[in-house]
């Protein structure tokens, strides 16, 4: 379990450590990589490239950004399978779902705990 959990650190501190490249080293805004990582994970699913990530990885290739499409692009996939074209509108965000409304529910949270400042 240890090793696991060492190869899942390793792989996602190395998606992330592209990212914080391109922050450093290119002109690329913070939402731009975010739409590169996510698209960038669709491609990769889609080629048949992140499913073998995703078998030797675990967690350190489902959480980061890349997951997301990840999981977009599987959702779609099946959902194209059980309902055919229509599944391809519905797909992704039946797939993605739990973690759109985590990511809403956790930040609408924080706001009743925090109080903003202006910079």
């Amino acid at each position: 379990m240890l090793i696991r959990c060492l190869i899942a650190f390793a792989v996602g501190g190395a998606i992330c450590l592209i990212g914080q490249a391109l922050i450093d080293f290119t002109k690329l805004t913070p939402a731009r990589i975010l739409v590169c990582y996510v698209v960038g994970g669709v491609i990769l699913t889609a080629i048949g490239l992140y499913e073998p990530l995703v078998n030797f990885a675990g967690a350190g290739a489902t959480v980061p950004l890349s997951g997301f499409g990840y999981s977009l692009a599987k959702g779609v996939e099946k959902a194209v399978g059980e309902y055919g074209l229509m599944g391809a509108l519905s797909g992704g965000l039946t797939a993605t779902a739990a973690g759109i409304t985590a990511a809403i529910l956790f930040a609408f949270i924080m706001s009743l705990c925090f109080k903003s400042k202006e910079k």
